[in-house]
């Protein structure tokens, strides 16, 4: 009896440091795609959450179209001047880019959850404190990242839907009668009058909401691309560290080389793998960071010299924001595919540090597929078409100074 409670103890220990690290790597994201309805269901779910969900993945959509539709009406109809027509693209093409994120979070759900299902199985299987430190490590530094990502994302949304607001507060109509709260993003007369209440004020409110879901949106992607990179790269130094015990062996690893040899090579598999799948859930959302990101580095630079013209310094501030923002999104896909890439070549460097010298007969071919499969490291991509590296974010920022330069020159 007493046995069975000491047991019965340790499966609850074991349970709640379970949920205490789980929680440390996907609790935030869980937050993000649940609030916006794209956070994978179980297969036991019932219908009634599954109708919720659809409806909540619905209203989205909804608000998304409400911000773009009446948008593009103003756009094709209410405006003739070139730079004000130009003012238009920066936002139609980050509600573009909300669209297709959210679409492709969607779509991906099955991908998503084998991930996180990925995910568990790791911190279930822990069975040495040296691994755990390094995955802890690892969930604290994605962590990190996700509270640096929200922070930028959200400072521009509280900038920009917030403080300028505020600042404007309400304005008088010309030769009419009428006060009004300026729209966050112009809303066409063709369709409604927005200076009139009570729909300026209802029309505010959902702008304002349908901000937030598009600022979400993007912090959920961002967000997403950290967690299971950084995961993946935890589970390459965990390898390395195995490979550090491959000959002399750690007292919980497999008595024999053979085995522990064999553990490693599954390792080494199950990452591959879980990359893979990563690269996979990522791809659409990454290229479609990689050109947004791009286009409105350029249009905001160019937005930020027109404004600082005209010295509306509140405005001027709210693009500073806006652009850091974009510029520290595209940064983290960067740095974290040159981060993934890096680590896979260093397994190979590893592999060959190990004394392998020591193995006898044909153990030591078994270090010849693990160094060749290193040398072929996985990369994250932008739609298939560019490799996510530094080099990719210096060309990001090249190409939209370039194009900065050649749209003041025209315009």
């Amino acid at each position: 009896m007493q046995q069975s409670r000491t047991e019965l103890a340790k499966s609850q220990s074991t349970d709640r440091e379970f949920d205490k690290y789980m929680n440390l790597s996907i609790k935030w994201n869980r937050w993000l795609l649940k609030s916006i309805g794209v956070w994978p269901l179980s297969s036991n779910i019932s219908r009634t959450k599954r109708y919720f969900n659809l409806m909540l993945n619905a209203i989205c959509y909804c608000l998304i179209s409400f911000l773009c539709i009446p948008y593009i009406v103003y756009g094709l109809l209410e405006v003739e001047n070139v730079y004000n027509r130009l003012r238009l693209f920066g936002p139609l093409s980050f509600f573009a880019m909300a669209y297709l994120k959210y679409y492709s979070l969607i779509f991906h759900e099955n991908d998503i959850r084998e991930c996180v299902e990925h995910i568990k199985w790791d911190w279930k299987n822990i069975n040495h404190i040296e691994d755990r430190d390094i995955m802890v490590a690892n969930a604290n530094f994605s962590r990190q990242l996700m509270k640096i990502c929200s922070v930028f994302v959200y400072g521009g949304f509280v900038i920009y839907y917030i403080a300028v607001p505020i600042k404007i507060g309400t304005i008088e109509a010309e030769g009419e009668n009428l006060t009004f709260i300026p729209m966050l993003f112009p809303f066409s007369r063709f369709i409604v009058d927005p200076r009139q209440s009570p729909a300026n004020e209802i029309l505010f409110s959902i702008q304002f909401i349908g901000g937030a879901l598009i600022h979400c949106i993007a912090a959920a992607g961002c967000s997403l691309a950290a967690v299971f990179v950084v995961h993946a790269c935890g589970q390459m130094k965990v390898l390395m560290c195995w490979l550090g015990h491959l000959i002399h062996g750690r007292p919980d690893m497999c008595k024999t080389v053979d085995g522990r040899l064999a553990n490693i090579v599954k390792q080494h598999v199950r990452v591959l793998r879980f990359l893979s799948n990563t690269e996979k859930v990522l791809r659409q959302i990454s290229f479609v960071e990689f050109t947004g990101c791009t286009m409105n580095l350029c249009l905001l630079g160019y937005y930020l010299i027109m404004e600082w013209e005209s010295n509306d310094l509140a405005i001027s501030a709210s693009y500073i924001v806006i652009l850091m923002s974009f510029l520290f999104n595209i940064f983290i896909f960067c740095y974290i595919g040159e981060l993934a890439a890096e680590l896979c070549k260093k397994i190979g460097e590893v592999s060959y540090m190990v004394e392998w010298y020591r193995l006898t007969g044909n153990k030591r071919l078994s270090f010849v597929l693990i160094i060749a499969m290193s040398n072929s490291s996985m990369n994250l991509t932008a739609g298939n078409m560019v490799i996510l590296s530094l080099t990719t974010f210096s060309d990001v920022v090249k190409t939209s100074i370039a194009f900065l330069n050649m749209l003041r020159a025209v315009t």
